[in-house]
């Protein structure tokens, strides 16, 4: 019977050699699965090093490595990634949210006031990790969140329900199209940027993801430019549309908004220094004058 210290030896090992991965990436994953086969905590983990592992889990715990090997992202086979401080269930049929995604969300609040009433929507919600993070930390707003995936959706609203959010609502839409002529203050979406040839997408966690929520036609920017092109209909006055793109999209996104009409439009960059999202307001004014 192994110890917990030697099990955790022999994963990290196997994952260091099979995905080239530096020691601590290797130890932490290791650490991850093992922590869910035995269903405890990191601390615990630690504290319990040299304690035998029984054979069920040391059995449970192997198939895990060995999906892990196999290149299945770890974030599927623990059913959970964390995002803007909430634990959130994915499953296959969601895209897997990504640290650089945060950054949308931090320009979105900073568009919305902290104490005051404001319509907010998610386009292509996925877990609803957007909309849940804004909804959590905007109880004031509310939140829309769309996705033209139901088991997406029953992925955001289980998520929803399981963190107790309840300034939100979700609705099966693909884009705008069962919104009727419902507007917002600030839009905010995460939407497919991948060009459809891109290699990428048969490479590492990408082959494991939905290919829907990824690739966009053959410049990546097809849904890009189906959002852009009925934002104004669905913008309030000097409302905000805001999304997260390709590293090399900044520019020819910045033309569909300023061709759409939007104005102060600006891009930022991601934690690694790359042009991730782009933003844009509606010019028009609210008329106070009355014929």
């Amino acid at each position: 019977m192994n110890s917990i210290r030697s099990t955790l030896l022999q994963a990290q090992a196997q994952l260091n050699s099979a995905h080239q991965l530096d020691a601590i990436d290797a130890r932490f994953e290791s650490q991850l699965l093992l922590q869910h086969a035995l269903k405890v905590n990191r601390a615990w983990l630690i504290a319990h090093e040299n304690d035998d592992i029984a054979a069920n889990i040391q059995c449970e715990f192997d198939t895990l490595i060995q999906r892990r090997i196999s290149g299945e992202p770890i974030a599927y086979i623990l059913g959970q990634r964390e995002f803007y401080g909430l634990n959130l269930a994915v499953t296959p049929a969601t895209l897997i949210p990504r640290p650089d995604t945060e950054i949308l969300v931090d320009i979105a609040l900073k568009k919305i006031p902290a104490n005051e009433t404001a319509q907010i929507l998610d386009l292509g919600t996925g877990t609803g990790a957007i909309a849940l993070a804004i909804a959590q930390q905007r109880p004031q707003a509310q939140v829309t969140g769309v996705d033209a995936s139901r088991p997406a959706l029953e992925v955001a609203i289980s998520n929803s329900q399981q963190l107790r959010i309840a300034n939100l609502r979700f609705v099966l839409s693909d884009w705008f199209t069962e919104l009727d002529h419902a507007q917002f203050d600030v839009i905010v979406s995460n939407p497919p940027y991948i060009e459809d040839a891109d290699t990428h997408l048969h490479q590492g966690d990408l082959r494991f993801e939905p290919l829907s929520a990824l690739a966009s036609g053959a410049d990546g920017l097809d849904d890009i430019r189906r959002i852009v092109d009925g934002c104004l209909i669905h913008l309030k006055p000097q409302g905000w549309l805001m999304f997260e793109h390709g590293y090399n999209q900044a520019e020819p996104v910045r033309e569909l908004m300023a061709q759409t009409g939007l104005v102060n439009i600006e891009t930022f960059k991601d934690f690694g220094g790359n042009d991730r999202v782009s933003i844009g307001k509606n010019p028009l004014i609210v008329s106070t004058h009355w014929d």
